[in-house]
């Protein structure tokens, strides 16, 4: 068909790449489309776009000159219009075409001409959409690409946040977007019977994008989907009505390693995986993809798979990058001393920057560049791991699974604690698992929903109290609630559960900022960061948020003590006037909340700022933050 195919994902920070856009390119590559994959500044998007627009006509005129050569120049005269930036490009001041063509290509570009229906590009655009609170760019993300596409019909809207609140997003974009996975034939093209939802990754494209996803050297897959459980909490039954009890990843992974080469890791998230009743057939599988206990993984030559996949045609814009990456890394890793004669063939056939790289020129210089790369790439072998990253459910952890699970490399175990009530099984179920052999552990811990904050508390305990006396590491992963279809709240974090209150969710935060996001064992650190019992724990809840971010500088100078003494002091009446205010988080113009000054006198210590603690720190560096 060899259409223009645009897929993009909002600019927004991502730990994992979108499977959904990985899965679409392997569709339309497998029907001779051209497929572009865009993360970042839409603005770099469409001046590149200009830019190839401009750069075949000057080549219609002038073929002797490399223009790509130019390209920075160029761009900055097209973003800016200053003619001092074309100082030096060949033909500006004495070729009048050329003149001309820079000229039209710059009111081009300041006109916004790329939206115009006679120069849009694309045939079809596709965007995925993540959480609602990354509603802002997402919504603008998805007015702006649409406008390249040459027939609105071709715009295409999917992912998490598109399905949660389509109807939303359709009055925000007038797209329609499409709901839950692509597991019908023909969605995308009519009478096509391939089923996109099943179809391998194409982990190629995340070669054209600058942004580098923390979880990037794994492959990631699912082997169920949905969930049996109905939690009212969770988005998963809309988003995967149907639970699938098996879906094989050994011969997709296969596949990926021989394109693209291996990956350390293997992520899976799956929703629910101990409902399956194949489950025995799902650990199999994992061990057939490679994924066994005494597995190990080596570091792939890069430049060599980027370099087949050039010859295959699999994606030049892509692998022409990553060339150019595994240069610089090269030349950083030898010095520059010991890398002259390789920057001479690199410089010498335009290949020290991507905007002049050619497939030709990577190819033509292949054996002479070939050697360099010789033990540059590491050849000690790693331990491979599995991660069922979305957690498994205490209620149906068993021996007999633990057992079956112990079979390959899981590391951690997760463990979901969505409440206080299931401490029961949740207790039991960590019992099984360590019985079975797994040591570490971790878990997600759900907060601001229908809990009481004492219950956060009494469940990260418990964890601290498990990996003292069964000898295991549990990291608990608390995470706040967010009711991500409630019109009030979907684009933003600000929701407070009936149980808390703003106060206290700044103070769980201020914690977490100085634990990195996680509790692990260790109970002088736990009783340090939440306090050693349940006094302590209400204690901190209600301590100005500056002494807990800089506990130790606090309480070096005896502040923190200074505070819990006035406040204590208080009576009663006095307290039921300040703990309105301080659980309301707003510590301006407090002589407008309150006239009595006892209670004015500890409201005041409400109002330090953590650049008022950063300021004294700097003055008097008695002790460090906790952070």
């Amino acid at each position: 068909m060899n259409r223009q195919i645009l897929l993009v994902e909002p600019n927004y920070k991502n730990k994992y790449p979108p499977m959904g856009l990985m899965k679409i390119s392997t569709y339309y590559k497998a029907l001779g489309d051209q497929v572009t994959f865009f993360k970042g500044n839409l603005q770099d998007l469409v001046l590149n776009d200009t830019f190839d627009m401009l750069k075949t006509q000057l080549y219609a005129n002038d073929q002797k000159v490399f223009w790509e050569q130019y390209k920075p120049q160029i761009c900055r005269y097209l973003q800016k219009g200053q003619v001092s930036f074309l100082d030096g490009v060949p033909g500006y001041e004495d070729n009048p075409i050329i003149t001309d063509l820079f000229r039209y290509y710059r009111q081009f570009y300041y006109r916004k001409d790329y939206f115009k229906p006679e120069f849009r590009k694309y045939d079809r655009v596709g965007i995925t959409t993540l959480f609602t609170f990354y509603w802002d760019i997402t919504i603008d993300t998805i007015n702006f690409v649409k406008q390249l596409c040459k027939d609105p019909n071709g715009v295409m809207v999917g992912g998490i946040m598109a399905s949660i609140l389509a109807d939303r997003v359709e009055a925000a974009t007038g797209i329609k977007p499409h709901v839950g996975t692509l597991e019908t034939p023909g969605e995308l093209d009519e009478g096509n019977d391939m089923i996109i939802d099943t179809l391998p990754l194409d982990y190629s494209i995340l070669e054209e994008i600058d942004y580098q996803y923390p979880a990037a050297n794994a492959y990631f897959a699912y082997m169920t989907r949905g969930c049996v459980n109905k939690c009212e909490f969770c988005a998963v039954p809309k988003l995967e009505p149907v639970y699938k009890e098996y879906l094989p990843v050994s011969e997709q992974v296969k596949i990926a390693e021989q394109k693209y080469g291996a990956k350390r890791d293997l992520l899976l998230l799956d929703n629910n995986v101990l409902a399956s009743c194949r489950f025995n057939d799902i650990i199999d599988d994992i061990k057939r993809a490679g994924f066994s206990n005494d597995s190990t993984y080596l570091e792939p030559n890069a430049y060599e798979i980027a370099i087949q996949n050039l010859r295959t045609g699999q994606n030049d814009r892509g692998y022409i990058k990553s060339c150019v990456k595994q240069f610089r890394k090269l030349i950083e890793k030898r010095g520059v001393d010991k890398s002259q004669e390789l920057y001479d063939i690199l410089k010498d056939n335009y290949l020290l920057e991507e905007h002049t790289a050619t497939k030709k020129a990577l190819l033509d210089t292949y054996d002479q560049i070939k050697p360099f790369f010789d033990g540059f790439y590491s050849s000690h072998p790693r331990k491979r791991y599995v991660d069922f990253n979305q957690g498994i459910d205490s209620r149906l952890i068993t021996d007999e699974n633990m057992a079956k699970l112990a079979e390959i490399p899981v590391r951690p175990v997760r463990i979901a604690f969505d409440h206080w009530s299931l401490r029961k099984k949740y207790e039991e179920a960590v019992r099984i698992a360590v019985r079975q052999g797994h040591l570490n552990l971790s878990n997600y811990i759900l907060y601001n929903f229908e809990d009481k904050p004492i219950e956060l508390y009494k469940r990260l305990k418990l964890n601290v109290d498990l990996c003292d006396e069964l000898g295991a590491s549990i990291y608990s992963f608390p995470m706040k609630y967010h009711p991500i279809e409630d019109p009030e709240y979907f684009s933003n974090r600000d929701y407070i559960g009936k149980y808390w209150n703003r106060k206290f969710i700044r103070t769980i935060q201020a914690i977490l900022n100085s634990t990195k996001g996680k509790v692990g064992k260790g109970h002088d650190f736990f009783c340090k960061a939440f306090g050693s019992d349940e006094k302590e724990y209400y204690k901190l809840l209600y301590m100005p948020e500056a002494m807990i971010i800089y506990r130790f500088y606090f309480e070096g100078i005896g502040m923190t003590d200074e505070w819990w003494n006035a406040y204590t002091a208080l009576t009663e009446d006095e307290k039921n006037i300040i703990n309105p205010i301080i659980e309301h988080n707003d510590f301006h113009d407090l002589e407008s909340k309150t006239d009595n000054q006892n209670v004015l006198s500890v409201l005041r210590y409400y109002t330090i700022t953590r650049d008022d603690a950063e300021r004294a720190l700097k003055s008097n560096p008695i002790c460090k933050s906790s952070e």
